[in-house]
């Protein structure tokens, strides 16, 4: 079932990326956090990729309750784990890793539609020996240091998406 519009939204046509960005999720433990990125997902047509294990069941309630009624909009894909996600890339993809272990700022990357976003879990991160492997795909996004020790992952991930959709000439379509 496709949500209803909101009442007081304004419409205004945006020109999306094709191919979308795809959003790589790797062994997520929050459900409203995984809620509230699959209702990102749906908002901008990028697709979702959980790599499991899950820390939750899809049918988990918070899970649903985080992503509202937009279920029906979100394209996702499911993985048994990591090894499963990557047997099942071609080779030709970008990928593009988030860690508070990064040394380059998400803003210093060059992204392209189709781009892969791929972000760990709460509260481990991506695993030490997927970071290794990949160091010059390794982004950060800045935190005052001694204050936080990172931010949310939905908010990370909407931080990088829309860079991402920025970079990608998203935006609003022209009157002719």
């Amino acid at each position: 079932m496709k949500p209803e519009p909101h009442r007081r939204i304004q419409p205004v046509e945006f020109t999306w990326p094709q191919p979308p960005f795809q959003v790589v999720l790797v062994e997520p433990r929050i459900p409203p956090n995984t809620g509230n990125i699959a209702r990102l997902c749906a908002a901008t047509g990028s697709v979702l990729h959980l790599v499991g294990p899950l820390g939750f069941r899809l049918d988990d309630r918070s899970l649903r309750r985080a992503g509202l009624d937009y279920w029906s909009s979100v394209a996702i894909e499911r993985y048994t784990g990591i090894t499963d996600f990557f047997r099942q890339r071609n080779g030709d993809e970008r990928f593009f890793y988030y860690s508070t272990a990064g040394s380059r700022c998400y803003t210093e990357a060059h992204y392209r539609p189709g781009d892969w976003l791929v972000f760990g879990n709460e509260p481990d991160g991506l695993p030490d020996a997927l970071l290794d492997a990949n160091a010059e795909s390794v982004y950060t996004i800045p935190l005052k240091r001694g204050d936080v020790r990172s931010l949310n992952l939905a908010t990370a991930t909407g931080i990088v998406l829309y860079e991402a959709l920025r970079q990608a000439g998203v935006g609003a379509a022209k009157a002719e």
